[in-house]
């Protein structure tokens, strides 16, 4: 997933540095490493690198971070990525998709 960035400035992700408590578990379960820990709080380092699959929030022990997991559709982030295209997944999956 090396170099891999997803549409500009559209992922729902949401840090509230007040709730953050610096454990650093989202920075180790984030499968891009857009999350960091500086000043013993969490970062977010590149929104734009986020597919919003929801690791960091479902392991956030204080509800800092929150996302609308599957807006951004982690199918078609994977499936471009495997192709080599654009993020597609040409919603043959029913309306539940995309």
């Amino acid at each position: 997933m090396k170099d891999f960035r997803y549409i500009r400035n559209v992922a729902t992700l949401h840090l509230n540095p007040a709730s953050c408590s610096g454990c650093g578990v989202c920075s180790i379960v984030c499968p891009h490493r857009i999350l960091a820990i500086e000043k013993r709080k969490a970062v977010i380092q590149d929104l734009d690198l986020c597919m919003e699959c929801g690791a960091c929030s479902q392991n956030c022990p204080t509800g800092a971070l929150t996302v609308r997991r599957g807006v951004g559709c982690a199918a078609a982030v994977i499936n471009g990525w495997i192709r080599k295209t654009d993020p597609s997944c040409d919603c043959s999956s029913g309306p539940e998709c995309c």
